[in-house]
């Protein structure tokens, strides 16, 4: 009997140990309009390995997959909720602003209907995983990180709001929009919460031999500037992941969806074959 009276809280603490001592995962989910697809890819792949991030940061697209994947849904849900609801198609994104206050082409009526519908509440308080998001004050001129109270909704509209594109959203009397104008990779919100900081980048440098139009060239501004202030946040991530969709197609390319998402999953596939060394950190940290 005094034996088993040892050998039970020496098993206790064996248990305790080895839960805690799983290192903490976070992932950074970049913007990137449609490319933003490619994300649910990689959370597929990453979750087939085995590995269930704890921590979520995002900007723009990435906020708003990250949103619905730290609320529970899960990559195959979220890429099946794009089918259904049909958000590939630019229709069901984009919703003509009546409003000229907040300065924007397209209000943000359609994707709060879908955050309504598959999120339910609005607080980043109640969410199963831990979500930052990145946002740009144009009031300040700053970068501003949010992850928690009670404006989960508005501060991830605003993270998405392409400046002209999208209305701005406005917050206590300043105007928000777009996370990637200023912080297109914010691993800054959540680098002292992980141990393991994963990100991944659907605007990574690329090359690009000819520009044929206006459009082309504003998307190509666009990214410029987001790789620029993507720097910081990529050498903060212990791991980072570049889907190179980009190469075939751009940002508002929505209709590609399947083939950007496909991107995605083969990336991160691909790079885990080839890096041993994530998976051995997860599991052996």
């Amino acid at each position: 009997m005094a034996a088993k009276r040892i050998i039970i809280p020496i098993l206790l603490i064996m248990i305790h140990t080895t839960i805690n001592s799983q290192p903490t995962v976070g992932v950074v989910l970049s913007g990137g309009g449609a490319l933003g697809f490619a994300h649910i890819g990689c959370l597929q792949a990453l979750e087939e390995a085995g590995i269930y991030p704890d921590y979520v940061a995002g900007a723009s697209m990435g906020a708003l997959v990250g949103a619905f994947y730290a609320n529970g849904m899960a990559p195959t849900e979220i890429y099946t909720m794009a089918q259904k609801e049909k958000i590939y198609k630019k229709t069901k994104l984009f919703y003509p602003s009546v409003d000229r206050v907040n300065l924007g082409l397209s209000s943000h009526k359609n994707v709060e209907k879908l955050m309504d519908k598959y999120i339910g509440h609005n607080s980043f308080d109640s969410l199963q995983k831990h979500l930052y998001v990145s946002v740009t004050n144009l009031n300040t001129q700053e970068c501003e990180f949010i992850g928690s109270g009670n404006m989960l909704k508005e501060y991830v509209l605003a993270s998405s709001s392409i400046p002209a594109v999208f209305e701005s959203v406005i917050i206590d009397g300043q105007f928000y929009v777009d996370g990637g104008t200023t912080n297109n990779m914010p691993a800054q919100a959540i680098r002292d919460k992980c141990d393991i900081l994963i990100g991944i980048d659907v605007v990574p440098p690329s090359k690009l031999d000819t520009i044929n139009d206006f459009i082309g060239l504003s998307i190509r501004t666009m990214n410029t500037m987001t790789i620029s202030n993507s720097k910081e946040g990529r050498v903060m991530c212990d791991y980072v992941i570049d889907c190179m969709a980009i190469e075939k197609y751009n940002n508002f390319n929505f209709e590609k969806y399947k083939e950007i998402y496909e991107i995605g999953y083969e990336t991160m596939k691909k790079y885990i074959e080839e890096h041993p060394g994530m998976m051995e950190a997860v599991y052996n940290d």
